[in-house]
């Protein structure tokens, strides 16, 4: 029996989702597919597309690959846009001629990013944010330019800002909305949202509608406002929206939406026999959906239909699909769900807005206050998963709502929601459709990590924001079946990190080779060995570079620098307290200029010199140590700086001396291994102007002694630290500190922040108080004894390293030679030089000749 050929028009995310689908389910045996492109490459991850802007290359976005279709019998047309369909004659006529017959045609057009009808809105360096090629575009124009603009404040848009940031581009962001991620978020989440984003350096312009784009003054553009503003620029990106790609099934004759969009039923099927839309083309009960899991579902439903058999009926239906998102926005947690605006008739509401975190939460709930209609989300998103199953699932609220977004207030429910409670419909994975009941009947054939969960059932391996709760299930049901769910470090010991410290600790292990023949098995890996090199370090504090030390290292620590994404090492000598006098100031200036370093002052208060290649260390190091400087330890998992304000020195604020209090800390904990690294800061006064509570440990001073903060930190989840102890002295103090990083070495898990550390230590800051202060363990006196030796431990481990001629033999580019790297690109920006991008696409040129 001859098969039925299947054309695919459009190969994006969604088309790509339906020919995957299908071959998996028909393996080969009923049809013949052909998709056609209109791009130079098959599908790739639209959804991780600013990804392009970091370093990943369109390879790595790939989602397919042309060895894929061809060992599944699927053909593909690249660069080739279909113009025409005789649907009485079952044809599709490409834009070159070509004639393809068909038994079932699938449109996935997508759709095209909507440009404002301005003036002057198609001069060069004008541009949209939708495939690769713009990306290019975008690329180009970047290097042109200093100022950029992005007309919309919608998901994409704020993508496309950040992108414009990481280009080192001035950043705007006008939208015409009153508020950003309009669609998404109500005004108190937009407006933190704005507040945030515009604290990261993009200038946030709502409100605002463009009537023209003219010559500017200062850049090359000036954006003239209906308010009679304006905003001048370089460089403009639109991203104002998407509309339907629908011109294809216009021209022949299907049935549209009123405003635009192609329209379907339940089973995706088009107003034309045996012609199907789905993804962003589509219109399902006049709705277009702009996110890649319902198109995802549109694909399943027309794979299951084309492929049935009896018993699938479930599967041949499309219902709708929740727009609930969870995202990162320029390095801003969001997340909406639902009615976020409360829209419902007799929607209610509980608000919590924490200006000082900067977090805001809004719950709308139904008018009995039975059943969650929606939620926003910004700054802490930590509750979506609970929230988004409470919502899909028609789950009963608690007896106080407010708990779903508040710490547990005495005796009220935990805001935790268990797995358990979910029913077996929910679903986990939103991009693959992965419900509950698909885990389990995964975890009953034998998936027991979430890499065989990945590979099994392909949840989490989409956006990924369904990782965590998909590892919730994973370990529910391992749990209910009888299996151990072990914290075990690695498959080469059967511990965790804090039970390997304690090993170590107790029978006085001073080696890898020791711990792994007495404690484990076969011979270490990426994970187990940095682990214990980092246990070791923080209990007995030898020299990393020992023989018996080096292959636990990690590439920074064997070469004693933080190496650059071009291959090159970045120097940063110790500067502590931030304090430092012109003579070495003046050192650091004649060695950046002698091996042509560029030099930036650190949120830390010292000078980082990057780009010295690898034989350079070992002399920039010996002329730094000539002058007085020593390793500031910043490649390592340890004390990074102890930032300080002036204090009572010179402020007239200051009540005590921070400077010298911050020098004194760290030169104290100078080289002290930790599970990750730390920092300190001090503070004069209670102006706060080092940011001590936002630091791992913070010191305040106050008019009767200093105030201990522990706990807190920046990156990607921002802590506010503690409040562990006040008014304390010198000494007290001190002692305090030792006890609670000691405590923290030995019972974190790998990789740790002490922040991380502290929200998962049973009692909390409670029960930390208990045992630093009260001695609730006894053991005190060994945390501080232990830090004592590891202190009196310390080393200049550059010094050391000089010392050795054999350890210097490491600092060479290649072992059998003495040649340098001669093949290092740079360009010159504001004074300095820094890595030429791989996009400016120049040859690299041999700077020896």
């Amino acid at each position: 029996m001859s098969k039925q050929r299947v054309v695919v028009v459009g190969n994006g995310m969604v088309g790509h989702k339906f020919i995957d689908d299908l071959v998996q389910r028909d393996k080969n045996e009923q049809f013949e597919v052909i998709t056609f492109s209109e791009e130079p490459r098959l599908a790739y991850d639209r959804v991780q597309l600013s990804k392009y802007f970091s370093g990943t290359t369109a390879q790595e976005l790939a989602l397919t690959d042309e060895n894929y279709y061809q060992e599944c019998g699927v053909n593909y047309v690249l660069n080739e846009k279909v113009t025409a369909i005789d649907s009485e004659h079952r044809q599709v006529i490409t834009a070159k001629g070509r004639v393809e017959n068909y038994d079932k045609l699938v449109l996935a057009t997508g759709s095209y990013p909507f440009v404002p009808p301005i003036p002057g809105n198609e001069q060069p360096h004008c541009h949209v944010y939708r495939t690769i090629e713009d990306l290019e575009a975008i690329e180009t124009s970047g290097r042109q330019s200093e100022v950029g603009v992005v007309v919309g404040g919608g998901l994409l848009g704020l993508e496309a800002a950040n992108a414009l940031q990481c280009m080192g581009l001035k950043t705007h962001v006008v939208e015409f909305a009153p508020r950003l991620m309009a669609v998404q978020l109500d005004a108190g989440g937009g407006k933190l949202l704005e507040r945030k984003i515009s604290e990261l350096g993009v200038e946030v312009h709502t409100e605002k509608a463009t009537t023209e784009i003219v010559a500017g003054e200062t850049c090359r553009y000036r954006m003239n406002f209906a308010d009679g503003s304006f905003l001048e620029t370089d460089m403009i990106v639109f991203s104002a929206g998407i509309r339907p790609q629908d011109e294809l099934a216009r021209q022949s004759g299907l049935a549209l939406g009123e405003r635009g969009g192609i329209v379907i039923d339940d089973s995706c099927q088009t107003s034309v026999t045996d012609i199907y839309a789905i993804g962003e083309c589509a219109l399902w009960q006049g709705q277009i959906f702009g996110l890649v899991a319902p198109g995802y579902q549109m694909a399943k439903v027309v794979a299951s239909q084309l492929c049935e058999k009896p018993g699938s009926e479930a599967q041949n239906a499309f219902t709708g699909a929740d727009m609930s998102t969870k995202l990162k926005l320029l390095g801003v947690d969001v997340a909406s769900i639902g009615d976020a605006h409360g829209n419902t008739p007799g929607a209610q509401s509980y608000t919590f807005n924490d200006e000082i975190e900067q977090v805001y939460k809004r719950l709308i709930v139904s008018q009995d206050g039975q059943k969650i209609l929606g939620a926003v989300l910004v700054g802490d998103v930590e509750a979506y998963s609970s929230l988004l199953q409470m919502k899909l699932n028609d789950m009963p609220l608690p007896e106080n709502p407010a708990v779903l977004l508040l710490p547990a207030i005495g005796d009220e429910e935990s805001t935790a929601m268990g797995v358990e409670a979910l029913p077996d419909s929910a679903q986990i994975c939103s991009c693959f459709d992965v419900t509950k009941a698909d885990i389990k009947q995964a975890v009953a054939a034998g998936c027991t990590d979430m890499a065989s969960l990945k590979g099994s059932t392909k949840a989490s391996t989409g956006c990924g924001g369904c990782s965590a709760l998909a590892k919730q299930v994973l370990d529910a049901e391992l749990a209910t079946l009888g299996f151990e769910i072990n914290n075990h470090l690695c498959e080469h010991f059967a511990y965790s990190r804090q039970e390997l410290a304690d090993i170590v600790r107790v029978k006085k292990i001073k080696t890898f080779d020791q711990l792994l023949d007495d404690y484990g098995q076969g011979l270490g890996c990426d994970v187990c060995k940095p682990t214990v090199g980092s246990i070791l370090a923080s209990f007995w504090n030898d020299y990393v570079l020992d023989e018996q030390h080096i292959g636990l290292q990690d590439t920074n620590d064997i070469f004693l620098g933080n190496m650059q994404k071009d291959g090159t090492y970045s120097v940063v000598p110790r500067v502590a307290g931030g304090e430092i006098t012109p003579d070495k100031l003046i050192v650091l200036g004649e060695v950046a200029k002698e091996f042509d370093l560029y030099t930036k002052i650190t949120g830390g208060q010292r000078v980082d010199l990057f780009g010295a290649q690898l034989h350079e260390l070992p002399l920039i190091w010996q002329k730094l140590i000539d002058a007085g400087f020593e390793t500031g330890h910043a490649y390592g998992k340890s004390l990074r700086t102890v930032k300080s304000c002036v204090g009572s020195t010179w402020c007239r604020y200051g009540v005590k001396d921070s400077v010298g209090f911050a020098i004194e800390l760290e030169d104290r904990y100078k080289g002290l291994r930790a599970p990750h690294k730390l920092k300190f800061a001090v503070s004069g006064c209670t102006r706060e102007c080092a940011e001590a509570q936002s630091k791992d440990i913070g010191v305040i001073a106050t008019e009767n002694g200093w105030n201990l903060y522990v706990c807190g930190n920046g990156g990607m989840r921002p802590r506010h630290a503690d409040l562990f102890a006040a008014d304390l002295d010198d000494n007290m103090l001190v002692t305090y500190i030792d006890r609670i990083l000691m405590f923290y070495i030995r019972t974190a898990d790998r990789l740790q922040r002490t922040s991380v550390w502290l929200e998962n230590l049973e009692g909390g800051l409670e029960y930390l108080q208990q045992v630093v202060i009260e001695d609730k363990l006894g053991i005190v006196g060994e945390l501080e004894r232990e830090m004592a030796h590891n202190l009196s431990q310390y080393q200049c481990e550059w010094k050391t390293t000089l010392t050795s001629p054999e350890k210097l033999k490491h600092f060479q580019h290649f072992v059998n030679s003495e040649a340098t790297d001669n093949k290092l690109s740079y360009v010159t920006e504001r004074g300095q030089r820094r890595p030429r991008n791989k996009s400016e696409r120049i040859e690299i040129v041999d700077v020896t000749e």
